[in-house]
């Protein structure tokens, strides 16, 4: 895929691209919208995504190792099998997003919004959801060791 390491990309109009396996380590996506992308396998590793759109993205596999996604936008997003390691995704809304297998190892979702989130079988270890707002969100099989704040009724 096309590569944007360190590009400056804050507040690009990307929606309904089609980038899979794109390269946007270490780039600034401030406030980009990424609304609809076709960006699986997409990698945000280190990435500035503090309010970007990725509403109703497709980007399951993608990467977002230490990527900042403050009060990013992931509503109805495809992330099956994402890697969201230690990012930062504090007021980030997650609504009904699709997050299945998904790693969240040592990531913060402090009052992120998880209604309707499915995280089925999702790696949690070491996050911190304290805050958040999960109402509805399914957890079935999830990794909750070292979790902060995480749902103790799964």
């Amino acid at each position: 895929g096309p590569i944007f390491d360190g590009a400056d990309l804050s507040g690009a109009r990307l929606s309904k691209a089609n980038a899979p396996g794109a390269s946007f380590r270490n780039a600034r996506l401030v406030g980009a919208d990424l609304e609809f992308a076709r960006i699986m396998r997409a990698d945000f590793t280190g990435a500035d995504l503090t309010a970007a759109r990725l509403n109703k993205a497709a980007a399951p596999t993608a990467t977002f190792r230490g990527a900042r996604l403050v009060g990013a936008d992931l509503e109805f997003a495809r992330l099956f099998r994402a890697d969201f390691s230690q990012a930062d995704l504090r007021g980030a809304n997650l609504e009904a997003a699709k997050l299945n297998y998904a790693w969240f190892r040592g990531a913060r979702l402090v009052d992120a919004n998880l209604q309707e989130a499915k995280m089925f079988s999702v790696n949690l270890r070491d996050a911190d959801l304290s805050g958040s707002y999960r109402r509805f969100a399914v957890f079935q099989e999830a990794d909750f060791e070292g979790c902060t704040g995480c749902p103790t009724d799964w």
